[in-house]
């Protein structure tokens, strides 16, 4: 094998045991049953989301496949953020603190 294929291919290991840990710990460290839904809900949505783009960046032929880029870096910030705001809501709900 090259290095290359072999660093290919370490590489997405790491990832993918990166997202694995993440999505773990994102579970594990919610403080509620309404948190915790909304957290494997939404882990699952990006983990679909995720294989979806990795899937058409693959299938979709060059030089049309890197367009696929663009939807990704306006999509994932807003995601991300998004995110973190409801489950802060939900976090603030469940503790019974309204602002």
């Amino acid at each position: 094998m090259n290095p290359g294929l072999i660093g290919g291919l370490i590489g997405s290991a790491v990832g993918l045991l990166g997202g694995i840990v993440g999505t773990y710990f994102s579970i594990h460290n919610t403080r509620g049953p309404r948190e915790r839904g909304f957290v494997i809900r939404a882990s699952i949505a990006t983990w679909v989301v995720l294989g979806a783009f990795l899937a058409a960046l693959f299938l979709i032929p060059s030089p049309w496949c890197h367009l696929m880029w663009i939807p990704y870096g306006i999509l994932l910030p807003i995601g991300i953020i998004k995110w973190n705001r409801t489950q802060a809501r939900i976090r603030q709900e469940e503790s019974g603190q309204e602002a």
